[in-house]
């Protein structure tokens, strides 16, 4: 049984560099079991690359990087696969679908890489695009689904076989509202629902303040419902902030929105947003949707 006292994740004094350019600076910090990190940067911080880092895509030149308690970083490559195969589920920024395989068989990808029987992959890609709204859409291929589909596509495929750990990469850009008002919706889902912990990196800081105070609750009917929670009863919730390659901050949601330091002054003055006035549908996928007050 795995020690609930050992974190999800933890950076050591971790540092990157590029061709003599530092992309990180002595960087430490845990994700523990059951958080959410909401981590924020100006363009060119080191927020990707502190990801890439986690999943072990990239290696630190400094520092130690563990996974449940286990160091990454000097893992060979069949080692680490097992790790981000079975622990770990990562939604990229940048569009990474495979646009010669159908919508199935790029949730499935990973699955087959594992070796996993046929019957097993299809019960959990059936489970993983019927979360994100997308069952009946299997024999599709990238290029036949809009901005929304596609994001959600690359979300199914990150919590195929549903890890623990799961990494987002600014997953609401370059969406509409509505869109982005799902996809935030379908992180609390999994989040809440399916207890995973969540590495969370956003420029948008409007996000903030709704995840840290939004949950998702299944009522006994099965209906899942998101409705803010008690003040005294919220998420397990913190924000990370690098400027630089430097962790400059390291504390509440609060805490951030009162900070003074001038890197965060500036982020704060980039997005005013209000997420909790965004639409909400009791059943965001359902083609016919209406908003939820007006089906009353």
């Amino acid at each position: 049984m795995p020690d609930a006292n050992v974190p999800e994740i933890e950076f050591r004094n971790v540092s990157l560099s590029f061709d003599d350019v530092r992309a990180l600076t002595d960087v430490s910090f845990k994700l523990e079991r059951d958080e959410m990190i909401l981590m924020t940067g100006v363009s060119g911080s080191g927020k990707s690359v502190l990801l890439h880092l986690a999943i072990g895509l990239l290696r630190p030149d400094e520092g130690q990087i563990f996974i449940k308690g286990r160091e990454i970083e000097n893992l060979k490559e069949e080692a680490l696969l097992a790790v981000r195969g079975g622990l770990m589920g990562m939604a990229f920024q940048e569009d990474s679908l495979f646009s010669g395989m159908t919508v199935f068989d790029n949730v499935a990808y990973r699955l087959k890489e594992h070796r996993w029987d046929e019957t097993s992959i299809k019960k959990a890609v059936a489970e993983a695009l019927r979360f994100v709204g997308l069952d009946g859409e299997d024999d599709k291929y990238p290029e036949e689904l809009s901005g929304g589909m596609k994001r959600r596509l690359e979300i199914a495929r990150a919590l195929i076989g549903w890890p623990s750990i799961m990494l987002f990469d600014e997953p609401t850009s370059s969406l509409d509202p509505i869109n982005a008002a799902q996809i935030l919706d379908l992180i609390l889902r999994a989040r809440d629902i399916n207890k995973v912990s969540l590495l969370y990196v956003t420029k948008k800081l409007s996000e903030i303040p709704y995840l840290a105070a939004y949950r998702a609750t299944k009522r006994s009917t099965g209906e899942i419902e998101i409705e803010e929670a008690p003040a005294d009863d919220r998420p397990n919730t913190r924000v990370l902030v690098l400027d630089a390659g430097r962790l400059i901050f390291d504390g509440s949601v609060e805490g951030f929105f009162q900070s003074e330091q001038p890197p965060i002054k500036e982020l704060k003055a980039l997005d005013q947003h209000e997420h909790s006035l965004s639409p909400y549908f009791s059943n965001p996928w359902d083609r016919r949707r209406k908003p939820k007050e007006e089906i009353l």
